[in-house]
């Protein structure tokens, strides 16, 4: 009786299934979540260089009015907020180390731009360092004929930090810190 139950084959797929089909599960799992934070990720560099791109072609709204200047900060904070449907990012734009715009992005939208900083340094030119989380401005100079003291000349810049809060499944992926996915891009306007 043993040795015919052990010469039986009939089941054995389902045990090799049953055996295996969590492997698959837990693979399937990781690829999908993987391939969400990726979808979403791109989606938040796409918001950025839209930014980015607008910051670039509206280049002389950096050394106008102080209207002007919030008017640019708070147009690019709501587009990089609002440019990922179903996603909503939240933005903060400095045009030149004065206006600044924070937009805070939902899933159904944006937020109003909130307002702050001062647009008195718009005919200034700066040193920029540092990355989107820590921007450092440097001292304004009245003109760009003077070096920085990396060598390079110093510019009018816009600068476009964004974040976005993201929960993955499966908590190894390096680009995500926190929950948060932030990356930021720095546009030089003169």
């Amino acid at each position: 009786m043993i040795l015919a139950l052990l010469r039986t084959r009939r089941c054995v797929a389902a045990l090799e299934f049953a055996l295996l089909s969590p492997v698959f599960v837990l693979v399937f799992a990781a690829v999908v979540d993987l391939g969400n934070a990726l979808y979403t990720w791109s989606k938040l560099e796409q918001a950025l260089a839209l930014g980015a791109n607008y910051a670039l072609i509206n280049t002389a709204s950096v050394t106008a009015s102080d209207q002007t200047n919030q008017t640019l900060a708070n147009s690019i904070a709501t587009m990089v907020a609002t440019s990922n449907p179903g996603h909503g990012a939240d933005a903060t734009v400095v045009v030149n180390n004065g206006t600044t715009a924070t937009v805070t992005g939902t899933a159904s939208g944006a937020g109003s731009p909130s307002d702050s900083g001062t647009a008195s340094n718009a005919q200034s030119y700066y040193c920029l360092t540092g990355s989107p989380a820590n921007w450092a401005w440097g001292t304004g100079y009245a003109n760009n004929t003077t070096a920085c003291t990396d060598g390079s000349q110093p510019g009018q810049f816009v600068t476009i930090a964004v974040s976005y809060t993201f929960t993955p499944f499966f908590l190894a992926y390096h680009f995500i810190t926190n929950n948060t996915m932030t990356d930021g891009a720095v546009v030089q306007t003169n």
